[in-house]
């Protein structure tokens, strides 16, 4: 459902929903950091006001939550399961920790904001029957799968850093090529040494 607002550019009005204001919110997100991404400013970026935008999201915290479930769905898209759960979880931790370093802006807020269930349970669909497959129960395939994302979440935030004073709260991204490599031969003996762990459970 679209609701009609303010006259966008030759006279027709402006259509907004729930995905258009989310990706409009990644975008501001993206160029100008977290402290920017408020109802004022994604209204501004879509062209209408921004009280029209409380008919499709209640708020700057539900604006936040949907960004926060579209990225980790975006993140597992196409995810590739593996012939095992250990590939599989390898998997899982390199995809989402791309989708991290693509959008360095968004690693603190998914560190402070958890993914709704109803969004998280679909996307890990695919992983968990993996796991299911091996006979490990649900429960402890979630513990398995939560302590790998949250090494990868933290490793990210670890590697994105703020920049202290930063203007709109942007996040620090890392270009010189030996700490890039760094970071990632660190990222991938952390997981290496999690999955091997879980493995000798």
């Amino acid at each position: 459902m679209t609701q009609a607002s303010r006259p966008g550019r030759g006279g027709r009005p402006a259509q907004i929903s729930v995905d258009r204001i989310t990706a409009a919110a990644i975008e501001v997100l993206d160029r100008e950091g977290l402290e920017a991404l408020t109802m004022r400013r994604i209204g501004a970026h879509l062209g209408v006001a921004a009280m029209s935008l409380y008919r499709h999201l209640p708020g700057r915290d539900a604006i936040l939550s949907a960004v926060v479930d579209h990225l980790f769905a975006t993140a597992l898209t196409g995810l590739d399961s593996g012939p095992a759960w250990p590939e599989a979880l390898t998997g899982f931790a390199a995809a989402y920790r791309r989708m991290l370093l693509e959008h360095p802006n968004a690693v603190p807020l998914l560190a402070t904001h958890p993914v709704d269930p109803d969004t998280a349970m679909p996307a890990l669909a695919v992983l968990l029957e993996r796991f299911t497959a091996a006979g490990v129960d649900q429960d402890e395939a979630l513990i398995r799968i939560q302590s790998v994302g949250v090494y990868t979440l933290g490793h990210a935030l670890a590697q994105v850093g703020t920049r202290p004073g930063a203007e709109g709260g942007g996040s620090e991204t890392v270009k010189d090529p030996a700490a890039l490599d760094y970071y990632q031969r660190w990222f991938e003996a952390g997981l290496r040494a999690m999955v091997t762990g879980f493995e000798h459970r």
